[in-house]
């Protein structure tokens, strides 16, 4: 995990350090002791530049914990070295950085001629003259010694300066890096990681800094930076004590990490650690962690440690070349197991045992269920993420078919000893565990949504390459995939199938469900269940959105079988609206808007009965078919043709009544229809409805019936716009009149949906768990069938101009899949 902490800290560092002038040369022989990083300028007008044109560096020099610190750098605008300068940065009192900056003297070296605000005041220290500046951007020092000019942003270090009389002793690691560095590259940076910690992670929690302290010794980064891209690149070095982190994988070889190919398409970040010995990588780890060494075969095919984060929760994931040992111990272990999608999944008694046998590549991890993918074992502690991977898997849409992936890997090398790749929701999620609230609020201020973080360590024979890239994520053309986003656990088997509803504050869609205890769940884009409310019964057909106050803010409307509620944003009860029904037996909600107004018509069904309330809960008097003929079947729906209002009755008895808004008759219908499961439909203009035997009734406005005799059977499934007709029977789909003939099995109705002016059709096998989708052209949809167990529901969920869908996954749980 230090190697988290360390990518994390150099992103934020590359926040601050926004100076525009630096340079070096031998000028290490002037360094005061104990320098905690250095940046070396070589070539001074390309440093500014990419600085400059950075988008990264721009959106986080706005971050606020780093205000004071880029206030105090910003003297360095006055500067103007021509050749090559050195910054140092030193601790003065503690988490308190100060600069010096080292250059050759020249005339030319201050530019305060445009300053308007100035103050140049001339002093002495131990006999030597220093200068003290003063501008409107802050106070700094110069002195001249040794044909050097010196800049400080402290008068203690200037000082200091002056006092060193014998030059100061350069860690051999530093010089070594100082000599292998690319000098055509605008800039490097130099970082003590044993000394820097607290300069470079001002605002971790004191755990991460001892973590980063123990990473490695020096660590050295070329700058390559454009508009939307940030690229480090340099090494790393540790000394033999093996105390180091990066020393747990010396004497070992970077393989080609396969975490990505197995991580969900959804996954927030990655880590990946490879050894092409595990016998080698145990030993590191015993002197690592200063313990007897313990020969275990367990593990011994394990080639990669792989972390996945997503949706808030961790997996671990060994990749082996063999899986026999392992898998007995599992076996061994095991204490229930259930199948998901064709694959195994068994809880363990044992939860403990990766973060004894892999520390420190893995800590606080509770492995309680696992599954093996090929010759990949999978731990999570939650049964739900275990079932994402294996979706995502099963469907391959992994996170190596991610633009975030691809982007990234343009960047790094084919193989890694370490690897970390994440988005902008992954970098959150490390910034509130690890460092202060602050940096997590102003992180998200700089808007980095469209942004890969990657990091990359590769093993070499006595070093150690770094990687370090941010960058916006490059648009793949790779299209039409169908990628599951996460699965949900209700806490009993589902009783209604799921549906989107919109969070008006966000304008983001959310999910409703209820199970079989009765209980409502409100449930985020990202999986989490926001309430969960009981209720009296189950929910008869759809819930409705209303905005009873017309103040934007949307509330949810249902019946139950002896309920009619509205429930707020909350899932509080939204007087006056709870009502109760003696006997039950209600029918869905129908919810009428005449003229698009928010002047709602809640129209309650039961048996024979017909309520009709207003937006403040009480009954329109002016409404009268209070009493239907015979019991009502169906929710009554609502059409509109040639601004007239049509309200359509399905009664008990075969008869359908056709309804001005008050209630009187409007067509009059005579003929009984013996109506089948579907309900009625605006088709052509006519009023649509087909019987037991499949054949289809349309009603005109003025009464006049025609007949369709499509052959059904009892059980087909049917639904219509106001131009486009889909029937199911047995297992042929009719789009338009174009036919496709599915596998056999049991069919739901077709739905059709309707999304950025295009048709899209879905059916659902329940027999065999599949979702068909198809185009106005009964066409298939790339990448269908998906798994699932119910009818969907479909529509942009994030607004980010992808479709998602949600369905019935396990009898107790949901799954929602994005189409890219």
């Amino acid at each position: 995990m230090k190697f988290k902490i360390l990518f994390l800290s150099i992103a934020v560092l590359l926040a601050s350090c926004t100076p525009k002038k630096d340079t070096p040369e031998s000028l290490l022989d002037h360094l005061l002791p104990n320098t905690a990083a250095l940046i070396r300028i070589n070539n001074m007008a390309n440093f500014q530049l990419e600085l400059k044109n950075s988008l990264f560096l721009s959106r986080s020099a706005q971050i606020s914990p780093y205000t004071a610190f880029l206030h105090k750098i910003r003297s360095l605008d006055y500067l103007n070295p021509d050749a090559k300068c050195l910054l140092a940065f030193y601790e003065i009192g503690k988490g308190k950085f100060e600069y010096v900056l080292i250059a050759d003297d020249t005339s030319t070296f201050f530019n305060l001629e445009n300053v308007k605000q100035k103050k140049v005041e001339a002093l002495t220290y131990d006999n030597k003259a220093y200068t003290r500046y003063e501008t409107e951007d802050g106070v700094f020092y110069s002195v001249q010694l040794r044909n050097k000019i010196f800049v400080a942003s402290s008068p203690l270090l200037i000082e200091n300066l002056i006092r060193a009389k014998d030059r100061v002793a350069i860690p051999s690691a530093l010089q070594k890096l100082y000599q292998t560095t690319d000098t055509h590259k605008s800039a490097t940076i130099f970082i003590d990681l044993n000394n820097g910690a607290s300069f470079l992670t001002p605002y971790a929690k004191s755990k991460e800094k001892e973590h980063l302290r123990s990473f490695s010794d020096w660590i050295s980064l070329d700058l390559n930076a454009s508009q939307g891209m940030f690229n480090m690149t340099g090494i790393t070095v540790a000394n033999d004590s093996l105390q180091n982190f990066v020393s747990l994988f010396k004497n070992t070889s970077p393989l080609v990490n396969k975490t990505p190919l197995m991580a969900p398409r959804n996954t927030s970040a990655i880590l990946s650690y490879t050894f092409d010995a595990h016998t080698t990588f145990a030993n590191n780890q015993d002197q690592y962690l200063n313990k007897i060494a313990v020969n275990d075969t367990i593990f011994s095919t394990v080639e990669e440690v792989g972390l996945v984060y997503l949706n808030k929760e961790k997996a671990v994931l060994l990749h082996t070349y063999g899986t026999n040992a392992l898998a007995q111990y599992i076996n061994e272990n095991t204490i229930a197991s259930a199948t998901y999608q064709g694959s195994e999944i068994v809880r363990l008694a044992k939860e403990e045992f990766l973060n004894e046998s892999f520390d420190p590549l893995i800590t606080d991890f509770d492995a309680t269920f696992c599954t093996i993918l090929e010759n990949t074992f999978v731990f999570a502690s939650t049964n739900s993420t275990l079932q994402t991977i294996i979706s995502n898997y099963k469907n391959s849409s992994t996170f190596s078919t991610t633009a975030l992936y691809t982007t990234a890997k343009a960047a790094m090398a084919n193989e890694s000893s370490v690897l970390f790749m994440a988005n902008a929701s992954g970098i959150d999620f490390f910034l509130e565990k690890d460092f202060v609230p602050e940096l997590l609020t102003e992180f998200k201020k700089a808007n980095f949504t469209n942004t890969v973080f990657s990091g990359q360590i590769v093993a070499d024979t006595d070093f150690y390459h770094a990687n370090f890239l941010v960058s916006t994520i490059k648009k793949v053309s790779k299209a039409n995939t169908v990628s599951p986003i996460f699965t949900l656990e209700l806490d009993t088997d589902l009783a209604t199938e799921p549906q989107f509803v919109q969070n008006h504050r966000t304008s983001k869609q959310e999910i409703v469900v209820q199970d079989r205890d009765n209980f409502l769940y409100l449930i985020s884009t990202d999986g989490k269940v926001l309430w969960k409310k009981p209720l009296q019964g189950k929910i008869q057909g759809k819930i409705s959105q209303v905005d009873i106050y017309k103040n934007g803010k949307l509330q949810l409307a249902f019946c139950t079988d002896n309920q009619f509620l509205i429930l707020d944003r909350n899932g509080d009860e939204v007087p006056p609206f709870t009502k109760s029904f003696d006997g039950g037996n209600l029918n869905g909600l129908a919810v009428f808007d005449y003229e698009g107004s928010k002047n709602y018509r809640f129209v309650v069904t039961q048996n024979e009965k017909v309520f009709m309330y207003n937006s403040q809960g009480e009954i329109v008097k002016g409404f009268t078919y209070t009493r239907a003929e015979s019991p009502i079947i169906a929710p009554p729906k609502h059409f509109k043709l040639l601004k007239k209002d049509y309200l359509v009755f399905l009664l008990e008895n075969n008869t359908m009544k056709i309804r001005h808004r008050a209630g009187q008759d409007r067509v009059n219908v005579t003929e009984k229809i013996a109506f089948s499961n579907n309900t009625v439909f605006l088709y052509k203009n006519k009023f649509s409805v087909t019987d037991k035997k499949g054949i289809l009734y349309q009603i005109d406005t003025g009464g006049k019936l025609s007949k369709t005799n499509f052959n059904l059977n009892k059980d087909h499934g049917m639904f219509a716009t106001s131009k486009t007709l889909a029937l199911m029977n047995d297992n042929l789909l009719s789009i338009k009149g174009k036919q496709v003939e599915l596998e056999l099995g049991v069919y739901t109705a077709p739905q059709i949906f309707y999304i950025n002016d295009k048709i899209y059709v879905s059916v659902t096998d329940i027999q065999n768990k599949k979702i068909h989708l198809f185009d106005s052209q009964a066409k298939y949809i790339a990448n269908f069938p998906v798994f699932g167990s119910s009818t969907i529901d479909m529509i942009d969920m994030d607004g980010d101009q992808k479709l998602e869908l949600v369905t019935k996954d396990q009898e107790n749980s949901i799954i929602v899949y994005r189409l890219n």
